[in-house]
């Protein structure tokens, strides 16, 4: 089992205009800001999108642990088969894509009831606001961290923005990366984009081959990768000093 770690960070994505909760369902644990307390139905969703996840799973369970793309299944859920689509464009393992697509689904399923909406699932962010929204960048012990954000315009939204790390959090990265921290218009998107960057950078001086690597990829608007003291940055982004 895991030991608890205080989520400090979300402090930051608390917005004085919109109502924020959380809410917890086995291993999901999301921070949510809308236009008023939507936890029950916030609950709802999370219950509806861990079922397809976890039947799936049962009958599928090395769909759980792969690191490899997994083959395309017409008959699965449509949150699955995004996950499955996604990875394998990335050549990476379906759960890659797990907490974004969480998010982006409950964020989505939220909008019926709510104009504005911001879902955070462990870093992995949907997002949907009515006016310009600053994301501060946390990259663990990196001098770097929560120096700077991404400031992202209306126009972006929805947007997915998610990060992985070699050196934060539980999530699986085979790099080195403080943290890297993808947009695309979809979170699903975002966070395997995250994790398929993260695993390239085995050491800082890998930052500016990843990328290039990443800004070769449609889906992706932009990003930043942080090492130590050093940064990389590409695409539609506009970074801010916080």
């Amino acid at each position: 089992m895991l030991d608890y770690v205080e989520r400090t960070y979300r402090k930051t994505l608390t917005d004085k205009h919109l109502v924020s909760f959380r809410v917890v369902v086995k291993e999901t644990d999301l921070w949510v800001s809308a236009d008023s307390d939507l936890e029950k139905e916030t609950k709802d969703l999370v219950f509806n999108y861990r079922h397809k996840l976890e039947t799936y799973i049962s009958s599928h369970p090395d769909f759980a642990t792969t690191l490899s793309a997994w083959p395309q299944d017409p008959y699965a859920s449509r949150l699955i088969r995004e996950m499955i689509d996604t990875t394998k464009k990335l050549g990476i393992g379906p759960m890659a894509a797990v907490a974004g697509a969480i998010a982006q689904y409950v964020g989505a399923g939220l909008i019926k009831f709510s104009d504005q909406v911001i879902v955070e699932n462990g870093g992995d962010i949907y997002l949907k606001a009515n006016r310009p929204v600053t994301v501060s960048i946390f990259a663990g012990t990196s001098p770097l961290s929560e120096r700077f954000g991404l400031r992202i315009p209306v126009k972006q939204m929805p947007v997915g923005v998610c990060s992985s790390s070699g050196n934060v959090g539980h999530s699986l990265s085979l790099g080195v990366a403080d943290v890297v921290c993808i947009l695309s218009s979809s979170a699903t998107f975002a966070d395997a984009a995250a994790t398929a960057v993260g695993n390239r950078i085995k050491r800082p001086a890998d930052l500016e081959k990843a990328a290039a690597w990443a800004s070769d990829i449609n889906e992706v608007l932009g990003g930043v990768v942080i090492a130590n003291d050093r940064m990389a940055t590409w695409g539609d982004i506009e970074l801010v000093e916080i």
